[in-house]
């Protein structure tokens, strides 16, 4: 499957990547409704924080309606007419890569489409193929 990669040391924080992730999911540019993130430049390590899914699917088991699954590429996916909008798995996801929005009635997350890949000038972003063994 493949799944997003970040190279926080390549970031240059034009958040190009946000801008189209958003655009993809939502057809507008807010950043806020963008299912990676890139948080402030760090001094102490030099890089900046990069927020994404991994698809690892801990969120899976913890959805109380089921409407979280895997899909059969491996990505972990929301239906959202099975969701009922409660958000356990926002504050749940190990990662901090499941997303909501005061505008929208269920969360949401990278479905790794690509789409911030293209977009991002200075490779910090890319979609890598990881094997779909060892995945839950």
């Amino acid at each position: 499957m493949k799944i997003l990669q970040t190279k926080p040391d390549m970031c240059t924080e034009c958040h190009a990547c946000e801008d189209a992730c958003s655009f993809t999911l939502f057809k507008e540019e807010d950043r806020e409704k963008a299912a990676l993130r890139i948080g402030e430049f760090d001094p102490g390590t030099g890089m900046v924080a990069m927020t994404t899914c991994d698809q690892c699917g801990e969120c899976i088991d913890l959805c109380p309606a089921e409407a979280i699954y895997r899909d059969q590429g491996g990505i972990v996916m929301i239906n959202k007419d099975e969701c009922v909008g409660c958000y356990a798995c926002v504050g749940f996801c190990p990662r901090g890569a499941m997303f909501m929005h005061h505008h929208l009635l269920e969360p949401f997350k990278c479905t790794s489409c690509g789409a911030c890949a293209e977009a991002c000038p200075s490779g910090a972003v890319s979609l890598e193929e990881v094997p779909l063994e060892g995945v839950s």
